[in-house]
C-alpha cells in the first residue's frame, strides 16, 4: 500500500497552486485570468515581477523535488514507484484538483522531479536550455527541446531501471503536451521571444 500512497501524495503536492496563491495573495487576482493564463512562474512574473517569479519557481520545484524524494525514502528507492510519483507530481501541476485541472505547463515543477532523479543529466539539460534559449531567445523553444532531451539522457547516461525511464519520458511527455499552444505558435512564427512583451 505504500507504493500507491506515496503516488497519491506525489500528485497532491504536485497540485499545490503556488503561482495562483502568491497572485492571489499579493494582488488579489486569478493569475489565470491575465497574460498567458498559467499559473507558473513565467506568467506569475507578468504580475509580481521577478519576486514573484522567483518564489514561484522554488516552490514549483520544491514539490517536485520533495515528491520524488518522498517516495524513494518511503519505498525504499522502488524504481516503479519512484517513477510513479515523479509523473504523478508532475501531473498535478499541469492538472490541479484544487483549480479544475487548469494549471500550469510543468517545468520548474518537472525540473525538481528531473534533479531528484538523475542530477547529473539534469545539469546538461539546463546547459542545453540556456543555450538554445540564448541563440533562438525562445524560452518555450528551450522548455521544449530540452524537456524531451532528459529521459534520453538518463538513458545513455546512467542505464536506470525501466521503469525510470518510462517515468522520465512520461513526465517529459506530460511538459511538453502543456506547451501545445507555444508549438502551434512556434511553427506559425507568433510566439514571442524572451524579453519582447506580448
Amino acid at each position: 500500500m505504500i507504493g500507491p500512497l506515496t503516488t497519491a501524495i506525489a500528485y497532491l503536492l504536485g497540485s499545490i497552486p503556488f503561482g495562483y496563491l502568491i497572485v492571489r495573495w499579493q494582488r488579489g487576482i486569478d493569475v489565470r485570468q491575465t497574460g498567458s493564463r498559467s499559473i507558473g512562474a513565467t506568467n506569475v512574473m507578468r504580475s509580481l515581477g521577478i519576486f514573484g517569479f522567483i518564489a514561484t519557481f522554488v516552490l514549483d520545484g520544491g514539490k517536485g523535488l520533495g515528491a520524488v524524494m518522498l517516495a524513494s525514502r518511503l519505498t525504499r528507492n522502488d524504481a516503479r514507484w519512484v517513477a510513479a510519483a515523479a509523473v504523478a507530481a508532475v501531473a498535478g501541476h499541469v492538472l490541479p484538483v484544487w483549480l479544475g485541472f487548469r494549471g500550469g505547463k510543468g517545468v520548474a515543477t518537472g525540473l525538481g522531479v528531473f534533479v531528484a532523479l538523475a542530477p547529473i543529466p539534469m545539469a546538461l539539460v539546463l546547459a542545453f536550455f540556456a543555450v538554445l534559449v540564448a541563440i533562438f531567445r525562445y524560452v518555450s523553444l528551450g522548455s521544449i527541446v530540452a524537456t524531451a532531451s532528459f529521459p534520453i539522457l538518463v538513458y545513455l547516461m546512467n542505464k536506470p531501471p525501466t521503469p525510470m525511464v518510462i517515468g522520465a519520458a512520461s513526465a517529459a511527455a506530460l511538459i511538453i503536451a502543456s506547451h501545445r499552444a507555444n508549438i502551434r505558435r512556434l511553427l506559425t512564427g507568433t510566439e514571442n521571444k524572451l524579453g519582447k512583451k506580448s
